[in-house]
């Protein structure tokens, strides 16, 4: 009996070697991952299965002399999930992140290890960087959300945060949009928004070009794209989408009540969504500010919305619901990131790289010591 215990490790550079940045592949696998969603074939944490992870909560004094005290976007987690099907794998994001990251270390605000597992055995078998997943596959999932909830017609988008995850949405959009056309980006910052603007027209051969406001980048866009810092959240109001729009959601955003009542509102996975509220409800009374897409949570609780209301994303993919009711319906994605969209893409990088001869072969051990 081989007892021998070999982890392939791929660096960021194995990675791009591997093929992570095929954002066509990426949507199609995220599309595989979905339909595994709605027909059941996966978990993620905790009772439920569907818990997002485990965060370790900074306190606001440190309660130790070199104790890190809470802050914007600072926090350590690990998402661990089962996905079934073709993929069968088990696996872990963890990260640690900082927003004061760039300024002061100039590093990545998060910097991210995806490990896979084999289900059975529990024996681990690759580690690699986590940010180009993460990064590739949070766009593919609005990539997934345009393939499925865009108009057919649909030629013009607008994309508002001119940052690495509004690249990698955009790219996806433009495979899940194939009449797009023309492209409107705002950022607060007008010089990201032109180098932005200058890198992904060269990029993608697209009609794009920079806006002076968040109205104008909405006004007249068949899909939105908003994936914004922690930071800075941006108010949108339901007026200036057009009828028949796509609202594609990376990060939060303040919406009015009525944008929420009017539009079809479809989420990534609406049970995880719940665990957080639940979460949120045992947590200090600001901590419902802090939800993701709290207005909309607010609007449940307040009885004028029910869970039932939400459509789940992997129910469209797999044909079990309508995508729209009409094509004048306004439809507002939610996406909040989950551990099995890293395993999906994850487990498909490493059995990309294994046949390739990619990454380095670490080895745990050639015979367990005790077992």
């Amino acid at each position: 009996m081989d007892q021998r215990v070999e982890i392939l490790f791929l660096s960021q550079e194995d990675m791009i070697e591997a093929g992570v940045l095929d954002m066509q592949n990426c949507v199609d696998v995220m599309d595989k991952t979905f339909r595994l969603l709605g027909e059941g074939d996966y978990l993620m944490g905790g009772p439920s299965g569907n818990q997002h992870g485990m965060k370790m909560y900074f306190p606001k004094e440190a309660r130790g002399p070199r104790m890190p005290v809470d802050g914007p976007d600072r926090r350590f987690m690990a998402l661990v999930s089962y996905l079934g099907g073709d993929f069968h794998h088990c696996g872990t994001k963890w990260y640690g992140s900082n927003i004061e990251n760039p300024a002061r270390h100039g590093l990545p605000r998060s910097v991210l290890l995806v490990i896979i597992n084999d289900p059975e055995t529990g024996v681990p078998l690759a580690i690699m960087d986590g940010n180009l997943i993460r990064a590739m596959r949070a766009g593919a999932v609005i990539g997934l959300g345009a393939r499925y909830l865009t108009r057919k017609d649909a030629e013009v988008a607008g994309v508002i945060a001119a940052g690495v995850i509004s690249k990698t949405c955009l790219q996806a959009l433009d495979v899940g949009m194939p009449k797009l056309k023309e492209v409107k980006v705002f950022d607060i910052n007008r010089e990201k928004a032109e180098a932005f603007s200058q890198e992904m027209k060269e990029k993608l051969g697209l009609n794009i070009y920079p806006v002076d406001s968040l109205e104008a980048a909405v006004r007249d866009s068949d899909a939105v794209s908003s994936a914004t810092s922690r930071v800075k959240i941006p108010y949108f109001k339901s007026e200036w989408f057009k009828a028949g729009a796509f609202f594609g959601l990376s990060s939060q955003a303040n919406l009015a009540d009525d944008f929420w009542l009017s539009a079809g509102v479809v989420a990534d996975n609406w049970h995880m969504h719940m665990d957080w509220r639940e979460e949120a409800l045992r947590m200090p009374e600001d901590s419902m500010k802090l939800l993701i897409y709290g207005s909309l949570h607010q609007l449940i609780l307040n009885g004028l919305m029910k869970d039932g209301d939400i459509v789940e994303m992997g129910q469209v993919v797999r044909g079990a619901v309508p995508a729209r009711v009409n094509e004048d319906q306004r439809v507002i994605y939610i996406t909040g990131g989950m551990g099995i969209e890293d395993v999906a893409l994850g487990s498909t990088i490493y059995k990309q790289a294994a046949e390739k001869g990619i990454g380095k072969k670490l080895r745990l051990w050639d015979k367990p010591y005790w077992y």
